[in-house]
């Protein structure tokens, strides 16, 4: 192990051996009972206990108490998923779920996919905010059985909750470092008939370089109403607005653009309804659209992408019997897309896709599931995809081993297939991407419902990649390439003794391009996460993060060639002061060291910086 590791290394192990010192100062609190149910891998809710699939979960309360407020970041804490921004907070920002490319995650937004590949997420990623209301979700591995096409890492899941107890609500402040100013609103209330939630959260920041101040808005409306015992209806809404200055490289031919601004506008909108047919027999139907629309403008030129969606998707869910639940349902979608750049594109494209599912326990503590599904695309044609999942638990309910299988594929884009220029042409005749990947491992429940440590083992394998050829004239598309990633992801959220709050993950991962024979760009060998919180009583409460990521590669910004990337530690503190009941005051430090680092070359990340707030709540 080269010695940069194992410095990084180091430092995750000094801050975990903080934790017993930590447990020394004030009373132990009654520690914060963990979540017991997901969504995401099954399509219906599920015991962390009895799935088969590997997911994270983290609500919208943690990432208040660790004072992180941005989507990118909230990932920070997942193992198996790096996210790298090409600049400051703001910056389109990629996501590598277990070594997979950044356009074979598929994202989830309140129940309607938030990109496909015509539709982009890395502009929200970089400055999308999670709010207090809300619940995200990551589902690992292939996972098209389930949601078509895209969920080749795997699926990221952000859901509005419904509103639940008395009217709330919680309004925050804050300003520091980098002419940094922001502020959210955060309401809530609900009762057994009607319940509602509203969340509004953005401000500016210049970041450091010149023309690279960032301003935005993210905001998430929920609604429901039990009509009756059998039908209960809501509506969601969720938006996100951002202005970025977007300097480019601070290196090479064209650094440092002072002109080019980057601006998005991405709503997304859907109409819920959940229905009780008969005992055991239920439907959960969603009518959904997207609207965004992503401009990129220089002193020369400017670049239009709009984006339009409308989707059905309906579920039913039968229970037979106690060792039977059967879920099936269908996706219908059509979208539009224009982008007045390179490929010159204005089409459309019309999705119908069926699925099933069955989760079987065919014995006590052993649970199955085994699914298929067919996505059938006006453009490309069809793709066929399958999923079994097993988990063994142990009668004392401690202990789960588990183990997947399962088949993805992503779409070819229009501009793969369609695209035109005076040098390029689009292949209409492209075969869409594939993988299939298989991941094994354990979990370990802490007694009390305290916490969670795992441990898995994956590996994933990829055929037909589309690759641009222009060894040709004019160049073109084709599928060519064939990948492999495999790795281990360790993770782990629990409570020390004296209430000590715990966030561990860590990854390694070999990701290699098997047709060229080299290594995938950007994705750590090595990569990690550590948190710490503690509530020491009479309202004061801190605590630390860490992340590290070593061993990449990645492209020289000046001269294009391949180079080794430099590894990175970031350590950072926060801290809190219950004043009273309603009033609370927090102050943060982020890149305690002040490292210098950036996660895509020639794109300087942050440096020190320090942020003080309010929190009033009522």
């Amino acid at each position: 192990m080269n010695t940069t590791i194992t410095a990084s290394l180091r430092r995750l192990f000094l801050l975990a051996g903080l934790a017993p010192a930590l447990t020394a100062f004030g009373q132990s609190p009654e520690p914060e009972k963990l979540p017991d149910y997901v969504l995401t891998a099954t399509r219906t809710p599920v015991a962390l206990t009895t799935t088969g699939t590997y997911v994270d979960q983290i609500s919208g309360a943690d990432l208040a108490r660790m004072q992180l407020t941005g989507l990118r970041s909230a990932l920070g804490a997942i193992p198996g998923a790096p996210a790298f921004a090409s600049g400051a907070p703001g910056g389109v920002t990629s996501l590598f779920l277990r070594g997979a490319n950044s356009n074979q995650t598929l994202f989830l937004v309140d129940g309607i996919r938030f990109n496909d590949p015509n539709t982009d997420y890395q502009v929200s990623l970089g400055g999308m905010c999670v709010s207090g209301c809300d619940n995200l979700e990551v589902s690992h591995g292939p996972q098209s059985t389930l949601y078509g096409g895209e969920a080749v890492g795997g699926v990221v899941a952000l859901r509005g909750l419904r509103g639940a107890g008395p009217g709330s609500a919680v309004v925050s402040a804050e300003a520091g470092s980098f002419g940094t100013v922001q502020g959210a609103l955060n309401a809530q209330a609900g009762d057994a008939v009607r319940a509602y939630t509203f969340s509004l959260s953005g401000g500016h920041t210049d970041n450091e370089r010149v023309n690279n101040r960032f301003d935005s808005a993210t905001y998430a409306l929920r609604l429901d109403r039990q009509v009756n015992k059998d039908v209960a209806v809501g509506v969601t809404w969720r938006g996100f607005v951002g202005r970025y200055g977007s300097p480019g490289a601070d290196v090479g031919f064209g650094a440092n653009d002072p002109n080019n601004k980057e601006s998005e506008s991405n709503q997304l909108a859907t109409v819920f309804a959940d229905l009780t047919h008969a005992p055991g027999l239920t439907s959960h139907v969603v009518l959904g659209g997207q609207d965004r629309r992503y401009v990129s403008d220089t002193l020369t030129s400017e670049t239009v992408v709009t984006n339009r969606r409308a989707v059905l998707d309906w579920q039913s869910t039968y229970v037979p019997d106690e060792r039977h639940r059967i879920t099936a349902g269908l996706t219908a979608e059509a979208n539009h897309t224009v982008n007045t750049g390179f490929g010159d594109i204005d089409k459309r494209q019309s999705l119908l896709a069926f699925f099933a599912q069955d989760e079987w326990t065919p014995a006590e503590h052993v649970y199955l599931t085994a699914g298929l599904r067919s996505d059938d695309h006006d453009t490309f044609g069809r793709a066929t995809t399958g999923r079994a999942t097993a988990a063994w638990l142990s009668k004392d309910s401690r202990w789960k081993l588990r183990a997947t299988y399962g088949t993805a594929f992503r779409s070819p884009a229009f501009l793969d297939l369609y695209g035109k220029s005076s040098f390029y042409v689009g292949n209409p005749n492209l075969r869409p991407e594939k993988a299939r990947g298989w991941d094994a491992g354990a979990d370990y429940f802490l007694p009390d419902n305290r916490g969670m440590l795992s441990a898995t083992w994956f590996d994933t394998r990829y055929r037909d990649l589309i690759v641009f050829d222009f060894g040709v004239f004019p160049g073109t598309t084709a599928n060519v390439e064939q990948a492999r990633t495999r790795g281990l992801e360790l993770a782990g959220k629990f409570t020390l003794p004296g209430a000590v709050q715990v966030r561990l993950a860590y990854t390694y991962l070999e990701a290699e391009n098997l047709t060229e024979g080299i290594r995938l760009l950007r994705r750590p060998r090595n990569s990690g996460s550590l948190d710490l919180w503690r509530d020491f009583g009479r309202g004061f409460s801190a605590g630390t993060g860490v992340a590290f990521a070593a061993d990449r590669m990645d492209v020289n910004a000046a001269t294009f060639a391949t180079i080794r990337a430099g590894d990175y530690t970031v350590v950072r503190l926060y801290g809190a002061w219950q004043v009273n009941a309603r009033l609370v005051v927090k102050a943060r430090i982020e890149n305690l060291l002040d490292e210098k680092y950036e996660e895509v070359n020639g794109y300087p990340q942050l440096g020190f910086g320090a942020f003080a707030g309010i929190e009033w709540k009522f």
